[in-house]
């Protein structure tokens, strides 16, 4: 919480500040979980003994357990927070400990009856792990094509037969979500879910594989699991037989909204890196912040953190308040978010120069954290699955939304406002609306009204000519998408439409973060952040976003830049997060 936040914490807070607190200062070299001590055990292929026993005392896997069943999950976008403080220091332990236990259990949360919910529950809240077997998909995440088969078993049950080589946490995890073909069956339905507890199965049945390394996470365990004709009861199935590739789909919905929180720890401890590296001083008496290209830099990667936080915001508050539209806010946060710390790690590099290599010492976290990004936010192929799911909505959207739609509800834009609860039962896969892209449209005319207070001078102008370029974009969006049939999938398959696609999230991205700036105006006076609430930060974002889609830009803004610069290099100093909230760090 920034310095300016005069009211006291919430329990929210105060539970994200236990949790930095418990892990110790990060450049204290005696810290067991210090720095130093993290890039000992990334070398070593090991996760830190001290972190997992701090997770243990957190009691870190009850934030996975929805809080009917007796966790601590009622918002999505505080389970992202928490995250937060584990993966700024190692991702390996962020996700080797708790968050695939999330992605293993999400098909439960999603589709399991009472008891398969209060199983995999009890499994989590006992401090065991649920490990995730997925499906076969080409070109996917997957080291080699293999998977588990499912047939019947006359008499009743289910026969399961296969191996899968490469599953998180495999041979540490109680519980099972399998993932299993079903030979003969029609398409789209070839493949059911199971969850299976492995201690119920026989021993003779289950056998764990060689580990497989890996160049980022390498603390994680990425192991095999073979399993030989094993009875398994029909009640095991999640959902009903067949459901596995819908039930794959209705599960992204929950984790999607999750990535951009993760990368974004890492790189904000990539960039603290990069901000020490250069505000050190020379022998001189200067400093690498005397460079532009090391201002420009430091600028831009505080404002792509605010710009992903903006989405995560948006995309994990949306399954609360948005839950028929919001399959494309996660899809476009998790696409984007990846994308835009990676570029941004490459121009940080730059800055570092040779330092960049390291892998110990005190720049040595840098490479770490950009090393783990890829494995971190699924790979490659997720960010084209992610786009995958995006495009079919988009020929809707142009026809029946953009430039229709009403704007969502405010709360949408406010971190602290509290949620309705989360029903998973309520979201959809492909939206019936867009009213997220209606925010963009209504705040670059609230802009130009002259009857709404807004920014003045070379700022304000600025803000406004950007908001209608961006609203200019999105109607030649409109254009091109109205042009393409409903359901032609050809032609969305399309190289042209996948960029159109890429397009729309950025557009996606200036909406989210005119809505949070927005909604800071409205900020009771206790809790008000007066960086947020100034126009410099929105300014800059969105001449950033309007570079990266080369429309037509205003004079370079600056005096907003400055400002941001400044928010960096305060934060650094005072120890404090790089995302909106300003989160104290130990």
């Amino acid at each position: 919480m920034s310095p300016e936040t005069c009211a006291a914490a919430s329990p929210v807070e105060e539970r994200i500040d236990a949790l930095e607190r418990a892990f110790g200062p990060f450049d204290d070299p005696a810290n067991p979980l210090g720095a130093d001590a993290l890039l000992a055990a990334d070398a070593a292929g090991r996760l830190p003994a001290k972190g997992e026993q701090v997770l243990d005392e957190r009691e870190l896997n009850a934030e996975f357990v929805p809080a009917e069943l007796g966790g601590r999950l009622d918002r999505m976008d505080v389970l992202g927070r928490i995250l937060r403080p584990v993966f700024r220091r190692d991702a390996s332990l962020g996700f080797g400990y708790g968050l695939n236990c999330f992605f293993a259990a999400a098909p439960v949360w999603t589709a399991g009856d009472l008891d398969q919910r209060r199983k995999a529950a009890r499994l989590l809240l006992d401090g065991r792990r649920i490990a995730v077997a997925r499906h076969e998909v080409a070109h996917g995440n997957d080291f080699v094509r293999d998977e588990f088969t499912l047939t019947d078993v006359p008499g009743g049950g289910l026969l399961l037969d296969g191996s899968k080589s490469a599953i998180a946490n495999a041979s540490r995890a109680t519980g099972l979500v399998v993932f299993a073909r079903t030979e003969g069956a029609e398409r789209g339905r070839s493949h059911s879910v199971l969850l299976l507890d492995r201690d119920e199965l026989p021993a003779d049945r289950v056998e764990d594989l060689a580990r497989r390394t890996t160049t980022g996470m390498r603390s994680a365990e990425f192991g095999g699991l073979r399993i030989r004709a094993c009875v398994v009861p029909e009640s095991a199935v999640l959902g009903a037989r067949g459901d596995g590739y819908e039930l794959s789909l209705r599960s992204s919905l929950l984790i999607r909204g999750l990535i951009p929180s993760i990368v974004l720890a890492g790189a904000d401890t990539a960039l603290r890196t990069v901000a020490r590296f250069a505000v050190r001083p020379r022998a001189d008496g200067r400093s690498s912040l005397d460079v532009q290209m090391v201002r420009d830099v430091l600028t831009g990667g505080f404002l792509d953190l605010l710009l992903i936080d903006c989405l995560a915001l948006v995309a994990t508050r949306a399954l609360h308040l948005l839950p028929r539209q919001m399959s494309a806010y996660a899809a476009a946060a998790a696409y984007l978010a990846p994308k835009l710390v990676a570029e941004s790690m490459d121009e940080m590099a730059a800055v570092l120069g040779e330092e960049s290599f390291t892998e110990d010492g005190a720049y040595g976290m840098f490479q770490k954290q950009r090393r783990d990004l890829p494995v971190t936010s699924l790979g490659h192929a997720g960010s084209a699955g992610r786009q995958v799911s995006i495009l079919p909505q988009l020929p809707y959207f142009a026809r029946y939304a953009w430039f229709a739609d009403p704007q969502p509800p405010a709360g949408l834009f406010r971190p602290h406002e509290a949620l309705p609860p989360l029903d998973l039962s309520q979201p959809v896969l492909l939206g019936d609306g867009d009213p997220l892209a209606a925010t963009l449209v209504a705040l670059t005319d609230r802009l130009e009204s002259a009857d709404a207070p807004g920014p003045g001078g070379a700022a304000g102008h600025a803000l406004r000519f950007l908001a209608r370029c961006l609203t200019s974009e999105l109607a030649d969006l409109k254009k091109a998408f109205e042009a393409v049939p409903l359901g032609d999938r050809a032609a969305l398959a399309s190289p042209h439409s996948f960029g159109l696609a890429d397009r729309y999230t950025l557009v996606l991205a200036a909406a989210a973060c005119l809505g949070v700036w927005r909604e800071q105006q409205a900020v009771p006076a206790g809790r008000v952040d007066a960086f947020l609430a100034d126009p410099s930060w929105i300014t800059a974002v969105l001449y950033r976003l309007a570079r990266r889609l080369g429309l037509p830009l205003p004079d370079r803004p600056g005096a907003c830049e400055r400002r941001v610069l400044d928010e960096t290099v305060a934060r650094l100093h005072t120890r404090r997060s790089f995302d909106l909230y300003g989160s104290p760090l130990a």
